[in-house]
């Protein structure tokens, strides 16, 4: 469903809850505050102000303390703000009591999210995947946001499904849910079908992931001229982007683009892009690229692993790639085996990223030209289903296929090489 709105700037107070008794992930810090102003302004809004409340425990009724909660009143009324964001996520009872206190609309971290991934799905799958988060994240809160709910359509956080009498028609969004998932379903079966495709074909899958805004989109740009809008800001990239791109001369691969990854990711959105981050689960190799020059860099990083960790199948080869390398000095980027230095955008480290890939990869893969007796032809369909068929051509002496092969297949028809390209 299409919502038409208001291109206006919302003025939002950000408040963020660190409490002993949250964990890592659920607490809000200054530096997760200044992401969530980052956020904001990706949204479209304006930051006014911010508040981090330190308590034991969330108060039961108002979240950050009835006291607190009016000394943010009191910013509200005297910055002109529009609505309050706050870091921490947020039951129903907590947005509506909120909402009472503050006489503007209240967000959690995640609405702002959804609000944002709503903005930039453009694809057909996209919008259905935002759209399924979107039901979820509601589903459970239809008793507390009468205020967001009611200004459907008007600014940040209403980009939503729409007008659907949310508060009462739960069945409603049940069944639509449903719907959604299965529409999902089909796109993952689409997908499962041009990856056998690439199976079959010997093609390896190495996908892009990291931070939000660590320059993935670039990298892509650069390897591959995609054309993918790279621009600085969070959450540029929704919609997934394959293209083939050409290692060497003995290796082809897909470089997959991916959504990037954000500390406190809701897990509406991880289940719901499912069908798009599956493509990490299928991946040979996946491409960590992580911006150097990012303060934050190693909790940045953590997210990140524990996110593959979630979605990437066990033993799945990594291959940190630090972008914008040009920006720091050289003591500032580990050294390892699995490590690269880059920057996407100046072109640097391009040549050694892809002596990489394929080392990763373990392709000392062999171009050959190889003569098949016809007596033998039950290895033209070993080649067809197991390599990289280039062409081939029935001769006299036999069936010659100029074909990539792994080290495997390399040692079968080696009586039968007739040329390495």
């Amino acid at each position: 469903m299409e919502v038409k709105f208001e291109n206006k700037i919302e003025r939002a107070v950000l408040v963020g809850l660190n409490a002993d008794t949250f964990t890592k992930e659920q607490t809000a810090t200054d530096e997760t505050l200044e992401e969530l102003e980052a956020l904001l302004e990706t949204a479209g809004g304006f930051c006014t102000g911010k508040v981090l409340q330190n308590r034991h425990a969330p108060d039961p009724h108002s979240f950050i303390g009835e006291g607190k909660a009016q000394e943010v009143k009191m910013l509200v009324e005297f910055t002109e703000a529009t609505m309050v964001v706050f870091d921490n996520e947020l039951s129903a009872g907590h947005i509506r009591a909120l909402e009472e206190i503050l006489g503007v609309t209240v967000l959690d971290r995640s609405a702002l999210i959804l609000d944002i991934f709503a903005q930039r799905a453009k694809t057909k799958e996209g919008r259905l995947q935002v759209e399924l988060a979107q039901y979820k994240y509601l589903l459970p809160r239809l008793s507390g946001m009468g205020k967001s709910l009611s200004r459907q359509g008007g600014g940040i956080g209403t980009r939503g499904p729409g007008e659907t009498k949310l508060e009462s028609d739960r069945r409603h969004i049940r069944e639509r849910i449903t719907r959604l998932e299965h529409e999902l379903e089909q796109v993952r079966q689409v997908r499962g079908v041009q990856r056998e495709r690439r199976q079959k074909n010997s093609v390896p899958v190495v996908a892009i992931v990291g931070y939000t805004n660590a320059g993935k989109s670039t990298l892509l740009n650069k390897l591959t001229d995609a054309g993918i809008p790279a621009n600085n800001r969070l959450f540029d990239t929704l919609d997934t982007t394959s293209r083939q791109l050409t290692v060497s001369d003995n290796l082809d691969v897909i470089l997959s683009d991916t959504v990037g990854f954000i500390a406190k990711l809701p897990h509406h959105l991880v289940d719901a892009f499912r069908a798009t981050l599956e493509e990490l689960e299928y991946a040979d190799l996946l491409l960590h690229i992580i911006d150097a020059a990012d303060p934050d860099r190693e909790a940045h990083i953590q997210v990140v692993n524990g996110l593959i960790g979630k979605l990437a199948k066990p033993g799945t080869k990594v291959l940190e790639c630090y972008n914008k390398a040009d920006l720091v000095s050289p003591q500032d980027i580990p050294v390892g085996k699995e490590i690269v230095k880059i920057s996407a955008k100046q072109g640097y480290g391009m040549d050694n990223l892809l002596k990489a890939i394929e080392k990763a990869l373990g392709h000392s893969r062999h171009h050959i030209v190889v003569t098949l007796p016809y007596s033998m032809g039950g290895l033209l369909d070993t080649l067809h289903s197991g390599a990289q068929v280039l062409s081939e051509d029935y001769t006299q002496e036999g069936i010659v296929v100029e074909t990539v092969v792994d080290p495997i297949l390399y040692g079968r028809l080696k009586a039968y090489i007739t040329k390495e390209c």
